[in-house]
């Protein structure tokens, strides 16, 4: 999943919420040098991640997607999921989306310390372009999608994937109305797991 579905999926907890968000960054057992919040979050992260990549829904989402994507049909999907989200947000939360955004906004602002080097650029830019609000429409999807494919280094043609959106949409939106409640699910359990664990 990407960023705006790895803050939903971390409950009201900033730290917690903080901590999914700087996942992909810590690796091995980097997780045990963040306060205990923080690293509840980072291990959320990697379960979520875990999660999705083995459901046979997700991949069932990449085989709609044009092969041209390779392995970054995954990445693909994990954008277009956070776009899902932010067009169905009202059927999971009762908080808007875009006070939800400002929320977690200014909880960025509030922990920059906490973040990696390498995280505290990408939550400035995160912040300065308003992504998540890009999140909530194609036009806006499209431009995530051309910003993403000028960072990575191969030379895979990401911003087409707004023509696989427009022809997949009903099937994917469909695909991820299906995973998404199975992946609250999978976090909540964890979170609890983690309580337990670390009580």
């Amino acid at each position: 999943m990407n960023y705006l579905a790895h803050i939903y999926l971390s409950g009201d907890n900033t730290d917690i919420q903080i901590g999914n968000f700087i996942g992909d960054a810590i690796k091995g057992k980097d997780f045990q040098n963040y306060p205990l919040n923080i690293l509840k979050g980072i291990l959320l992260h990697r379960q979520i991640d875990s999660f999705t990549d083995m459901h046979p829904i997700v991949q069932q989402s990449k085989k709609r997607l044009h092969p041209r994507y390779g392995h970054y049909a995954g990445v693909l999907i994990d954008i277009l999921y956070d776009y899902f989200l932010s067009v169905n947000w009202s059927h999971y939360s009762d908080v808007p989306i875009d006070d939800f955004i400002k929320g977690f906004y200014k909880n960025l602002q509030n922990n920059q310390s906490k973040l990696p080097t390498e995280i505290q650029q990408i939550s400035t830019k995160l912040i300065s372009y308003d992504w998540f609000s890009k999140y909530q429409s194609m036009s806006g999807i499209a431009i995530v999608l051309y910003g993403m494919e000028k960072r990575i280094k191969h030379n895979i043609p990401l911003h087409k994937g707004i023509f696989d959106l427009k022809k997949n949409h009903q099937a994917l939106e469909k695909d991820f109305n299906e995973f998404f409640p199975l992946l609250i699910t999978h976090s909540k359990n964890t979170l609890q797991a983690l309580e337990k664990q670390y009580e």
